[in-house]
């Protein structure tokens, strides 16, 4: 038994293995001297993050990252193994990721050659995490969204490269573009705000511009598009079509802070935004006012009815819940 499974080391660093596991751990420790010493020197990295666990983001990628590296230099220092390397750098990540794990967020530092460095963010599963650039762009990844970029932009261009669903804001800078790279097309900016979704499982890719201005592309010759906030770009990987769309850009962004923005919508706006967001069918009852309009923000909750509740508050109706659908009526004053 040559290798054992990552994710079978990740939870015997933490103490949750099965007992079929743990039998399986043993059993690779028993294979040979070399495996019995890597999970020893595994345990003491573990243990020693652990200890010195700080709560400071940064100071936790950086302190990570050394340790990482004198590993690394110790093991180069023995043996000069490109393979050895290479393994040692992939355990590495896996007790990075458990260590720097506890704000939701996972990191780990990828070197192919030892000095291009690239910090990899990832969104644990059901959380949206906020990361910070080295620029100052903020961006808040999607659940199980993957963002890599550099520890350092270089003096020309801001380049990072997005798997899943991202929100940017991005720093503004003239003089450095800014570009997101997927799986699927390609996005320049100079200092916007936008939206990226991109997953590989998906059959549309699809930018939508908040603020600002920005360039779209596919990577496979598909076009190019200059959108105007407003306006959602989406990219079928199946005809390979580039096509723009007005939408309320802000509807598609609603995931990373949770607050359903409304300008200027009347009773009928608002309950479809509703529907879209809750999967429920609403019916509004003959007579209710349609002409008054209302602007501001909803706090996006867990069920419809808390939402209809603060939305009392705010607008006179009435509802009544039945199944998957709702009764929405004028308050009877």
């Amino acid at each position: 038994m040559n290798n054992l499974n990552e994710e079978i080391i990740a939870k015997f660093l933490m103490g949750t293995c099965t007992e079929d596991e743990l039998i399986q751990v043993n059993t690779w420790i028993n294979a040979s001297e070399e495996n019995a010493r890597t999970l020893f020197r595994l345990e003491e990295i573990y243990q020693l993050g652990r200890e010195n666990y700080v709560s400071d983001q940064k100071s936790r990628i950086d302190k990570a990252e050394k340790k990482l590296y004198k590993i690394l230099s110790e093991e180069t220092a023995k043996q000069h193994n490109l393979l050895k390397i290479h393994t040692w750098m992939k355990y590495a990540a896996i007790i990075a990721v458990i260590l720097l794990g506890g704000t939701g967020i996972g990191y780990w530092i990828h070197n192919s050659d030892l000095t291009n460095n690239m910090i990899v963010a990832v969104a644990s599963q059901g959380n949206v995490e906020e990361v910070m650039l080295p620029d100052g762009t903020r961006v808040w990844l999607n659940k199980s969204a993957t963002l890599k970029y550099p520890r350092q932009f270089t003096e020309t261009e801001r380049n990072v490269y997005l798997d899943g669903e991202a929100y940017f804001e991005v720093a503004k800078n003239r003089d450095k573009p800014f570009i997101v790279e997927s799986d699927a097309m390609r996005v320049r900016v100079l200092g916007t705000t936008f939206n990226l979704k991109c997953n590989k499982s998906q059959k549309l890719a699809e930018t939508t511009l908040i603020e600002g201005e920005i360039e779209v592309k596919g990577n496979k010759d598909e076009g190019m598009i200059i959108l105007s906030p407003g306006q959602k770009a989406e990219l079928n990987r199946t005809s390979r079509r580039l096509t723009v769309k007005q939408v309320d850009a802000r509807l598609d962004a609603v995931w990373h802070d949770n607050l359903i923005p409304f300008e200027q919508a009347d009773i009928y706006g608002i309950v479809r935004t509703l529907e879209r967001f809750y999967d429920v069918k609403i019916i509004l009852a003959p007579g209710t006012q349609l002409k008054n309009t209302y602007s501001g923000v909803l706090k996006k909750k867990d069920n419809i009815e808390s939402v209809l509740k603060s939305l009392k508050n705010a607008i006179p109706i009435d509802y009544k819940i039945v199944g998957s659908s709702i009764f929405i009526s004028a308050l009877k004053l």
